[in-house]
């Protein structure tokens, strides 16, 4: 039998032996991936790279580096898909100029720096869908500058600047011909060849009610907690992933107002642009609606609005584990074969004075900025502005756009006076914004309006 000596000696040799081959291997693969080469393109506060392709690459690694970085930093990476052109866009900048350079990588080899291709992003890019005399423009920009201006009597902890957001009619379309969560119910309980014939007469009469409401303007009294009752029963028994699954086949529907629009693509694209400003100067964004909230999380969900799930806030339904049946949450124990579902029981309507509770509740911080649209929200900015510690304000939009979107004149003026009155700054969806949906979508001109006009 060898010797442990003469073992370890054998291994010695033989690891050294091999050690130059794995080298010369490795330096080998360096050398067939290749240094990509790169371009940039600016629009507004955005850049986009494109990486010509390099050969045996598995992808790219992407820094950047600001005026004021010392070095470069990490900015993603670029997986190779064997397209024609391999780009990533980086998106809300701030006012700089900037240096971006990609490093191919096949493996654990990786190729020299691409060349450094230079670039500026401009002041007010990160606004650029608004007008240059939009109110909220101006207000907010300053205000930015002197909240987060550490030698300013105005300047708010990061850990203080919270910043709270209605969905329906401020961040997404709020009628068409209803809201999102209305028409969903109407699609799910008179529309779906799968349900249809199973909805209770509760859950049928509820969305007849809506039907009612789209052809005549007129709501029936209760209708937004029966509208949340409904919805809870409506999908009663839904794990939380099949719920979501449910609404994301509901959001790829055609808006029917719109043209180049679907249900689940209806953001406001200047309002995004405000959450992501925001979010580049160290604001924490909520949104606080008064839709169910697995529902908002739902729309949400592979949207355009980058925001974690918690901090979606909204109405809220029972949840129950599959296996629970009926037991009371204090005597019941969750176990490994169960799963999360809905229980078929609506608890509240997180609107109005709500939507100051669960704030308080839920956040735990007074917000600093509030943004809405209707009375629903005007408790929501009251409690924003109101012996508020620190600078703060409240917006509101006002629907005053009938030619690219769902407008309502009566309802915008109503807005305008209340913001008058309340010292809240309105927000012109006509004259404020360049665009609201963004290119390809066009608005469907009805014959009423053909007519009027």
């Amino acid at each position: 039998m060898k010797s442990l000596y003469s073992i370890l000696l054998s291994f010695v040799l033989i690891t050294a032996l091999l050690s130059p081959v794995s080298a010369s291997a490795k330096q080998s693969d360096a050398k067939k991936v290749g240094k990509p080469a790169i371009s940039v393109k600016v629009t507004d506060d955005s850049v986009t790279l494109t990486v010509k392709p390099t050969e045996n690459a598995e992808g790219y690694y992407v820094y950047l580096k600001s005026s004021t970085d010392a070095a470069f930093r990490d900015a993603g990476i670029i997986k190779e898909d064997g397209t024609a052109k391999r780009t990533f866009t980086i998106n809300n900048l701030k006012a700089d100029n900037y240096k971006i350079r990609v490093r191919a990588f096949s493996g654990t080899t990786v190729s020299k720096n691409s060349k450094a291709k230079s670039f500026t992003i401009k002041e007010g890019s990160a606004l650029s869908l608004w007008t240059d005399n939009a109110p909220l423009k101006k207000a907010l920009t300053e205000y930015i500058k002197a909240v987060t201006d550490e030698s300013s009597q105005y300047y708010i902890p990061v850990d203080r600047r919270i910043a709270v957001f209605d969905l329906d009619g401020t961040l997404f379309c709020e009628t068409d011909p209803n809201y999102f969560d209305y028409t969903l119910l109407v699609y799910r309980v008179l529309e779906d060849e799968e349900y249809k014939d199973k909805a209770s007469d509760f859950e049928k009469e509820v969305a007849n009610k809506i039907v009612t409401l789209n052809e005549t303007g007129v709501a029936a009294s209760g209708l937004e907690v029966d509208h949340g009752k409904a919805v809870a029963s409506a999908f009663a028994g839904m794990t939380l992933d099949e719920f979501n699954s449910y609404i994301q086949e509901f959001k790829k529907l055609d808006m029917p107002s719109y043209t180049g629009m679907k249900r689940g693509e209806g953001w406001y694209r200047p309002m995004l642009q405000v959450i992501e400003l925001l979010k580049a100067n160290d604001f924490t964004v909520y949104v606080v609606s008064g839709t169910d909230r697995i529902l908002v999380r739902g729309i949400v969900y592979d949207s355009l609005l980058d925001l974690p799930m918690g901090q979606i806030i909204g109405s809220d339904e029972l949840l129950v584990a599959s296996n629970q049946n009926g037991a009371d949450g204090l005597n019941y124990v969750y176990t490994s074969d169960d799963k999360l579902v809905t229980a078929g029981e609506f608890i509240i309507k997180n609107l109005k004075m709500n939507k100051v509770t669960v704030i308080a509740q839920e956040i735990g911080l007074q917000p600093v900025l509030s943004f809405g649209n209707s009375t629903g929200d005007s408790s929501m900015a009251m409690y924003t502005i109101t012996n508020n510690p620190y600078l703060s304000l409240a917006f509101m939009l006002c629907c005053d756009d009938l030619e690219r979107e769902n407008g309502n004149i009566t309802k915008a003026d109503k807005m305008y006076s209340l913001c008058n009155e309340f010292g809240w700054i309105p927000v012109s969806m006509k004259d404020d914004w360049k665009t609201i949906y963004g290119d390809g979508v066009t608005k469907i001109t009805t014959d009423a309006e053909a007519d009027a006009a």
